[in-house]
């Protein structure tokens, strides 16, 4: 009987405890789940379909659009403190294209040269009075007048030339019984470069002169006025400069790594945008044997012919040099559109991961540029894969991530999309010292800062005009930004500093044309969004002493994203206009 009610209870508790597991044991599980989700939870950021650059660590607005936040992709494990990771939907939108690294050949390669026209030393001459005394008239009106040789430029009154005239006339009556004496006074008037008509003209009449015509040595065209009339003048002073632009130069300098690449003799053919479709030929004639050692720099001439006046003094032009050839077979060649400029660095992104969208920056050391390619001595190994398209937009998601980054050598605070400053937080950013040194401003003298300067004043009106979605404005402050640009006065700079300048003044330069020569607000803005990236680095690099915003727009080209300067903190989009005025924000601010 004992043995029945201790079986019977033995079955109740078994009963009681199977009951137990199904009701609570399932929720204590899912319990469990719950936390361990919460706890992943904590660790979620979110971003925004339209602008995938923001990352915030909880949901809201994008601080951009005002579109709700989604959340991102979980943060790929095992990453060093140096990468980063982009989205697959930040891939598309940039359109990001990587290309791998191989051994190159520069063999039949072509060099690419900048540089400028110049008068032919040779051909020059200056027109010089042999006499002093005081001109009554200048038959020469203005610079660039051409002249042919005879042409009466001038007529002096000389008080020597007169007495020596009287002496020519008494000696002549005494030519028989001294004929020394006569052929004295001729011989002084011949070199006073009177010529034998005039001088026997004098010897006949009897009559003395008292205005004698200067006529021109040489033809060409008057290059430089040195006196005015009624100017007094003494005997061997200037009076013109006269060019014969039937030959010119075109002068270009070659960099100090450069020099082995050439020798006189090489094919040479130049551009210029002034005439956009012609090729011109011709050679390398003069190859300068002294280092300039302010720009490190050595000239190379070539002389080319210009008897259908195309070529004018001062104009820009561009040289592919033929058959360069590069002794270092091992080289690694990049593209140049992989390689990003600030200060004295020279950066490029590395794609670690073949297999996934993991990025990290290297810095490089870059040596002759090839064609649309740079050598690559130091900072990637053959086999690396690196960015060759969406460059920029790359940097700009290292810098939001707190990334090292093209101005952020050591990398800093991750940035939400309401911070202003790429790299730092807002306190840093607003001591000038600091932002200066991230920006890693180059010295140079405050008056090619004030050179500068026009040239971004132009850039403005520019903006504006493309914001108004006038044309015609863009294309006039486009002509305006190129005078100012052919201003600037590249002798100001130094070393470095004049490296810098002749890697961005091409590409400010044909964006701008672009423009200038465009009526299509479309095409415009196209060409505006290069000229905006090269001006930005040399703001960055030169500053134009005064506050200047960079801002960006990530719908603009097409989605690609595009950058323009400000002098105001406000964002008003000169990519769309009224359509999307207000579309943008504020990425850096140069002090």
């Amino acid at each position: 009987m004992k043995t029945n009610k201790i079986l019977i209870y033995l079955g109740i508790l078994a009963v009681g405890l199977l009951l137990g597991w199904l009701l609570f044991g399932g929720s204590s599980k899912e319990e469990a789940d719950h936390n361990h989700n919460e706890v992943a939870q904590t660790n979620q950021m979110w971003t925004c379909s339209m602008h995938p650059q923001i990352m915030q660590p909880e949901p809201g607005d994008c601080p951009i659009c005002g579109m709700d936040l989604i959340p991102a992709e979980a943060g790929a494990d095992g990453l060093t403190a140096d990468q980063f990771k982009l989205t697959a939907n930040a891939m598309a939108l940039a359109n990001i294209q990587t290309t791998i690294v191989g051994n190159g050949s520069a063999e039949n390669g072509i060099i690419k040269l900048s540089g400028k026209i110049a008068e032919n030393e040779e051909a020059n001459a200056v027109q010089v009075s042999y006499f002093s005394g005081r001109i009554e008239r200048l038959n020469i009106s203005f610079t660039g007048e051409e002249v042919r040789k005879g042409q009466l430029l001038a007529t002096i009154y000389s008080p020597e030339l007169y007495a020596a005239q009287q002496e020519l006339i008494t000696a002549a009556s005494l030519k028989a019984s001294q004929p020394a004496l006569y052929k004295a006074v001729r011989n002084k008037l011949k070199l006073w470069k009177l010529s034998e008509s005039q001088i026997n003209q004098i010897e006949q009449t009897g009559k003395v002169k008292e205005n004698v015509p200067v006529y021109a040595t040489v033809s060409g065209t008057v290059t430089e006025k040195l006196v005015e009339q009624g100017d007094y003048i003494k005997q061997g002073q200037p009076l013109l400069k006269i060019a014969n632009l039937n030959t010119v130069w075109a002068n270009f300098d070659v960099y100090e790594n450069q020099i082995e690449l050439f020798k006189k003799g090489q094919e040479v053919s130049i551009a210029t945008n002034a005439y956009a479709n012609k090729v011109f030929n011709g050679k390398v004639d003069f190859i300068d044997p002294v280092l300039n050692k302010k720009t490190r720099t050595v000239t190379l001439r070539v002389v080319l012919n210009n008897k259908d006046d195309v070529f004018k003094p001062g104009m820009f032009v561009t040289a592919n040099v033929d058959g360069v050839k590069d002794e270092n077979k091992e080289s690694l060649k990049i593209p140049s559109s992989a390689v990003l400029w600030t200060g004295e660095r020279s950066v490029v992104y590395l794609k670690s991961n073949p297999d996934q969208p993991i990025f990290e920056m290297r810095e490089v050391k870059l040596g002759n540029q090839i064609g649309n390619e740079y050598q690559v001595l130091e900072g990637l190994s053959n086999g690396n894969e690196i960015v060759t398209n969406g460059t920029f937009t790359v940097d700009a998601a290292a810098q939001l991530q707190g990334k090292k980054s093209m101005m952020n050598k050591q990398g800093g605070k991750t940035m939400t999309g309401h911070e202003g400053h790429l790299g730092m937080d807002n306190n840093t950013s607003k001591k000038e010292s600091d932002h200066t040194n991230m920006n890693e401003r180059l010295k140079v003298s405050e008056k090619f800062q004030e050179q500068l300067k026009e040239v971004y004043k132009d850039y403005i009106n520019l903006k504006d005009a493309l914001v108004k979605e006038d044309a015609k404005g863009s294309s006039q402050n486009a002509t305006s930004l190129l005078s100012n640009l052919s201003k600037t006065d590249m002798k100001l700079l130094k070393d470095e500093a004049h490296n810098h300048w002749m890697s961005l003044v091409g590409d400010i330069k044909a964006s701008t044309t672009s423009i200038a020569g465009s009526q299509d607000i479309k095409t415009q803005r196209n060409h505006f969004k290069h000229l905006s990236s090269h001006l930005i680095k040399a703001v960055q690099i030169f500053g134009v002493n005064e506050k200047v915003y960079v801002e960006f727009c990530p719908m603009a080209d097409n989605n690609n994203g595009a950058y323009w300067l400000s002098k105001e903190e406000k964002v008003i989009n000169p990519y769309f206009g009224e359509a999307m005025l207000t579309c943008g924000e504020v990425k850096q601010v140069i002090e």
